[in-house]
């Protein structure tokens, strides 16, 4: 293998450059492809398994897929932000065709072939063409991987791809779909513990007393009560008898230093009269417009719940020194960190292993419940313990996506058009992910518990709550003033698209209003301040899907809208048309969707991400909101929720 210079190798291959932290060849036969990105319902993993069998020229069947585990797989963070394929995927990508090379380049010397006459199918060298007897796991003792990657070798053109670009079938489907033992809930380990957690009815409470008789009474079983400090869990053999115990328990338990909460904090407006940490990004602030050249529009969105059809769950088992810890969370390096801290132990005495849980695009109790297990496993060494939370505590101990308020501002140039653009945000937390252990509800709640992280977001792009508050539309002067309110009544964190969300919708919901302010059809108008070849395509095509009509008459309780963007002004590109209806509820009738996310993997993956993004979307514009009262989360069942 050659190459002129040697490139710059991506982040995950840096902080991974070992090729043999990404493949392995120790089985005959068999491939072993390690990634750090793990499977929550977006089949990331089959692309994972096509990018490997496109470099190395190997059926997916022949890769046995390593995911998520500190123990095997490389350090790679989070699965989040739409980065496994951009980051981690291209980190996969090059590592492969360079181990590919490698092999090659053993072959050429033991067989006294040009090395440009070589070439693999399905693992097997080939001679121009012809079998020669090697292949890679013959060659596996030749070539040594524990080296570290260059960046050097071709990877392959997307003419050349076989693989890459065509509808694999999901490889986490069939045991979902027929019954197997598919996620982290069905694992059982020989002696395990079953344990619920007694939560702190709100941050800081502290335990006054606790009837364990009467808690003993309720259980009708056998039950152990678990304490330390402030935590406090019931564990047992049985999981019925301890869930009988839980049930109860919370009235048997009395707390100090509970505050009642401002029920008004459930709406968005609440955040404005906060104290915030106050950024600007961007152009600086303006002079004002004269009120017939001005526009402003205020949009606010309520907390929003993950919602995950199954609540979390947490394996964990203490013994010899060593803390194993199973988790459906999306960061298991990061989580181990989190508990080395919590727990005062080496991150070397901890491995974390990702196993499949109800889906989640963010922050939700997967961490917590996984440090609940690991603080009991360590305190009955030997004992393997399971904690799986309860519905009503989903909903109310995980971190929810914060309410946020957005203003819109617009100073008009005499074309109806913004010269001068502000998108002014208010809005609690975005990223409150484990890793300095004091955003686990566990070690909150045990004596000495370590300090929070402070109130940090980074800037756009990609930014947490200011994402996608810059528009992508070529406006001569713009900015982003961004309000972090840092101390918010409910735990806080990320959910798919943190402030995109609302960011993008006022955005474009200020679009319309000035487009029609303009006296223009709203895709025109869209068009005529997108210079962005790629966005203006987009754009074009969705229009196109549609059969889009300017002028289409109202009054009729029909219509459509437009929405654009690209997300973290940086990754993929969407545009999407929706037809309601509105009488005394609104209905959406169909909507169209085109999307420009470069090359793809998987395109029935990648359509899958589009209408899930569409529906989940939907739902949280018409249906879902977090409520709150005196005592917190009030919404803690579908009903209340929905």
């Amino acid at each position: 293998m050659t190459a002129s210079a040697t490139p710059q190798l991506p982040g995950m291959l840096r902080d991974n450059p070992r090729l043999d932290q990404w493949v392995r060849f120790d089985t005959p036969g068999r491939v072993m492809v390690a990634t750090g990105r793990v499977e929550i319902g977006q089949g990331v993993l089959t692309a994972m398994r096509q990018i490997a069998a496109e470099e190395l020229d190997i059926s997916p069947d022949r890769i046995l897929l390593e995911t998520g585990d500190t123990e095997l797989t490389p350090n790679e963070g989070y699965t989040a932000g739409s980065q496994s394929i951009q980051f981690g995927g291209v980190a996969l990508r090059l590592a492969c065709a360079e181990v590919r090379a490698l092999f090659l380049d053993a072959a050429a010397s033991k067989l006294g072939h040009a090395r440009g006459a070589l070439s693999v199918e399905d693992g097997a060298i080939l001679h121009r063409g012809a079998v020669t007897g090697e292949d890679y796991w013959s060659l596996a003792a030749a070539v040594d991987l524990a080296r570290e990657a260059t960046g050097g070798a071709p990877i392959k053109k997307a003419s050349e791809h076989r693989v890459v670009g065509r509808n694999l079938p999901r490889t986490d489907l069939a045991e979902k779909i027929f019954g197997g033992p598919a996620f982290l809930h069905d694992m059982s380990l020989d002696g395990m513990r079953h344990a619920r957690v007694i939560r702190q009815p709100r941050r800081g409470a502290a335990v006054r007393a606790i009837d364990e008789a009467a808690i003993r009474r309720a259980a009708k079983g056998p039950v152990e009560i678990v304490r330390d400090g402030n935590f406090v869990a019931i564990l047992g053999e049985d999981e019925t008898i301890v869930d009988a115990a839980a049930a109860v328990a919370p009235s048997h338990v009395s707390w100090d230093n509970v505050d009642a909460l401002n029920p008004f904090a459930e709406e968005a407006r609440w955040l404005l009269q906060q104290p915030s940490i106050d950024k600007i990004h961007g152009a600086p602030p303006a002079d004002p417009a004269p009120p017939a050249r001005a526009y402003e529009g205020t949009y606010t969105r309520m907390h929003i719940a993950h919602a995950s059809i199954g609540p979390s769950c947490g394996v964990a088992l203490y013994e010899d020194g060593k803390l194993q810890v199973w988790t459906h969370c999306q960061g298991v390096y990061p989580l181990r960190a989190a508990l080395a801290r919590t727990l005062k132990l080496d991150p070397a005495q901890i491995s974390v292993k990702h196993v499949q849980g109800p889906g989640c695009y963010g922050h939700n109790g997967a961490d917590d419940a996984a440090a609940d297990a690991a603080v009991i496993a360590v305190r009955r060494p030997g004992v393997p313990v399971r904690v799986r939370w309860r519905r009503e505590e989903e909903f109310g101990f995980e971190p929810v996506s914060p309410a946020m308020v957005v203003t819109a501002r617009a100073a008009l140039d005499d074309d109806g058009k913004p010269r001068d653009w502000t998108t002014e945000i208010w809005s609690g937390r975005h990223t409150s992910r484990p890793g300095g252990g004091g955003n686990l509800l566990a070690a909150e709640a045990l004596p000495d518990p370590p300090p929070p992280p402070p109130a940090v977001e980074g800037p756009p792009p990609p930014g947490a709550g200011t994402r996608n508050g810059e528009p992508l539309y070529a406006f001569p002067a713009r900015r982003i003033v961004h309000h972090l309110i840092a101390e918010t009544p409910v735990r806080t964190s990320s959910l798919r698209g943190l402030g995109a969300t609302l960011n993008v919708y006022a955005i474009e919901s200020a679009m319309d209003e000035l487009a029609a302010r303009a006296g223009q059809d709203p895709v025109a108008y869209r068009l005529s301040v997108l210079a962005d070849p790629r966005a203006r395509k987009t754009v074009e095509r969705v229009a196109q899907m549609a059969g889009w009509q300017a002028g289409l008459p109202g009054g009729t309780g029909k219509g459509c809208g437009i929405g654009f963007a690209q997300y973290k002004n940086m990754a993929a590109y969407a545009a999407v048309i929706a037809e309601v209806e509105v009488d005394e509820t609104v209905r959406l009738l169909r909507v169209w969707c085109a999307a420009d996310a470069g090359l793809v993997i998987n395109p029935d993956g990648a359509i899958n991400q589009l209408e899930g993004g569409i529906v989940q979307a939907t739902s949280w514009a018409l249906k879902e909101g977090v409520r709150l009262d005196e005592n917190g989360i009030s919404s803690r069942d579908w009903e209340g929720y929905a």
